[in-house]
This record gives C-alpha cells, sequence and structure tokens, in this order.
C-alpha cells in the first residue's frame, strides 16, 4: 500500500510517501518540506497565531493535494509540540479539517518517544540488545530505554533547540554566561530522567535520531547524507564538545554556510548541542550512534503492524 504521513512539527511540515506493506521495509517515494517555523508564531497568550494557522492550513492544504496525486491510500497526519503546545490547539485542527480534508492528530510527547523508539529497534534489530533512544526536536526531548521494542520507559520534556533557543539566548552568539546558565538548567532537568532510564543497567547501544542530532554529527566529521542511510554514523563526546567550542563563537548566519548545517535551523544548532551534551554526560555515554529512521517511520511502521496479515 502507499502511505502519505505528514508531520507537523515545531519547525517544519514535513510529507512522506512510501511504498510499504507489513513485513517490510518502507520504500521512500516523494518527500517535500516546508518551514513554517510553527513554535515561534506562538502568541503572549500561547495561542498559535493567525498567520501561523494560516501557514499551516496552506501546508496541509498542498498535502493533501499532493498525497492524492501520487494515489496514497492513506494520509496518516500528526504534529507534535508546536500545536500540542498552543492554547487554541482544537480551533486549529478544526480548520485544518474543514479546510484541507486533513485530520491531524496531536501526539503526546510520551507516545513520540515510544513511536521513535519503535523506529530505532527495527533499524537496528533484536541485536542492538538493551537500547536508550533520544531525539532532539524544536520543542522538546524524547528519550526512551528498554530491550523490546516497546519501551520500558518513556519522557518527553521541554528541552527542544528552538524552544531552548528563544528562552536562553538574547545575543547571536549568545554569550558565555548565557550558554553556562543553560548548560546548569538542561543538566537539572534531565537528573532525574537519565537517572531512571539507566535504573535497569547500563545499555548495550544508545542512538540518536533527528536532524539536530545529524548535523551536529556531520559538524563532527561523519559522513554526508549522500553517503547513504546505511552508512555508519557516530557522536562522541569529544567531537561534540570540539563542535560546540567552535560553533559557540559563530553568528547564526556564518553557521548557516558550513556543510551540513541548514539555513532554517542554524540559530537553534548551539543549543542543540547544549542538550546533547549534557543527556550523554548524565547517561554516562561518551558514543551516540546516529539512526536515520525516527517518528515519521515509527509511525509508518505502527500502521503497518495494525494490518491483518
Amino acid at each position: 500500500m502507499r502511505l502519505g504521513v505528514l508531520d507537523v512539527g515545531s519547525n517544519t511540515v514535513h510529507l512522506l510517501v512510501v511504498d510499504a506493506h507489513r513485513g517490510a521495509q518502507p520504500v521512500p517515494q516523494h518527500s517535500h518540506k516546508s518551514e513554517l517555523r510553527l513554535a515561534e508564531h506562538l502568541d503572549p497568550d500561547g495561542k498559535l497565531s493567525r498567520a501561523g494557522a494560516d501557514a499551516l492550513v496552506r501546508a496541509a492544504v498542498a498535502a493533501r493535494k499532493e498525497a492524492d496525486e501520487l494515489e496514497c491510500d492513506e494520509l496518516l497526519a500528526f504534529a507534535t509540540s508546536a500545536v500540542r503546545d498552543a492554547e487554541n490547539t482544537g480551533a486549529v485542527l478544526r480548520r485544518v479539517a474543514k479546510e484541507a480534508d486533513v485530520s491531524l492528530s496531536v501526539l503526546s510527547g510520551e507516545d513520540e518517544a515510544r513511536l521513535t523508539f519503535l523506529a530505532v529497534r527495527r533499524w537496528f534489530g533484536w541485536s542492538a540488545g538493551h537500547l536508550i533512544c533520544l531525539d532532539i526536536g524544536g520543542g522538546s526531548l524524547e528519550l526512551a530505554a528498554g530491550p523490546d521494542e516497546e519501551p520500558a520507559r518513556a519522557f518527553s520534556l521541554p528541552l527542544g533547540a528552538g524552544r531552548l533557543t528563544r528562552q536562553w539566548f538574547g545575543d547571536d552568539p549568545p554569550k558565555r554566561a548565557e550558554i553556562d546558565a543553560l548548560e546548569e538548567y538542561v543538566a537539572g532537568e534531565l537528573a532525574e530522567p537519565a537517572r531512571r532510564l539507566v535504573a535497569d543497567g547500563a545499555p548495550d547501544r544508545v542512538v540518536a535520531t533527528s536532524k539536530t542530532f545529524r548535523t551536529l554529527a556531520r559538524l563532527a566529521g561523519a559522513a554526508p547524507s549522500s553517503a547513504g542511510p546505511r552508512t555508519r554514523r557516530v557522536l562522541t563526546r569529544t567531537g561534540l564538545r570540539q563542535v560546540q567550542a567552535f560553533i559557540s563563537r559563530m553568528a547564526s548566519k556564518d553557521l548557516a554556510e558550513l556543510e551540513g548545517v541548514s539555513v532554517g535551523r542554524a540559530h537553534q544548532v548551539l543549543a542543540g548541542a547544549v542538550v546533547a551534551g549534557c543527556a550523554m554526560d548524565a547517561l554516562g555515554v561518551d558514543e551516540l550512534e546516529l539512526c536515520p529512521w525516527a517518528l515519521r517511520e515509527g509511525v509508518i511502521l505502527r500502521r503497518l503492524d495494525w494490518i491483518e496479515g
């Protein structure tokens, strides 16, 4: 069957179309991203602004048209922290349903963590043993751990790279004091979840997903995307320290010129590096392995699991 997956995130709205059936690897056929930065459209009252809602509706209309033209059997549409955090979520969802004919589901943070964990488990298989999975988004950080396909523990924390950039950095590049204050805050927020993630013993493999981790790994010397998804990519704590020291002195416009850094996310890479480093320290790990599958693939796999054999 052909599935369309519409992922409404804090930074982008991403339509992924795959051909898939139960027991097979989903094969991407089409991918289209729109950079809306919805999290930046939340007004002082916590509501998604009219401009932000209009942009989301336009993106949903375009996605529905593309999905229909590509003859998708289903369009699975979901939203994460930006829409989840909005005070007017219900009104926004009704507009999307009425004007774009798209039924947009809002995932909880824990659901995000669990579905991402499922994708990582399927990618690496049972030989990966006891897994810990980390995913830094624009609005939140998801963490999950366990030996099975369903994680034994899953957490979602408001430590997304975009959110922290807006809340903690006033200058570009940030002052040293701003970075130090953010590191102290993130370390404090991670201490208890990290303790619980390793409560059942040290993991056999710690895996990272998301654009933020891919960017940091690329800056630390990992293979480019052109090398293909099956190329092994890692991010070491030493490499991350070097990257953070380097980019902490750069304005976002200069950082955006580096290979592997997108213009739209350049301003939040440093905050992402802080979260990644604090997470590695809290978990006591020196290396993360990158996984090309994440939340979207988890949604696809869960849907395929529901199809009767």
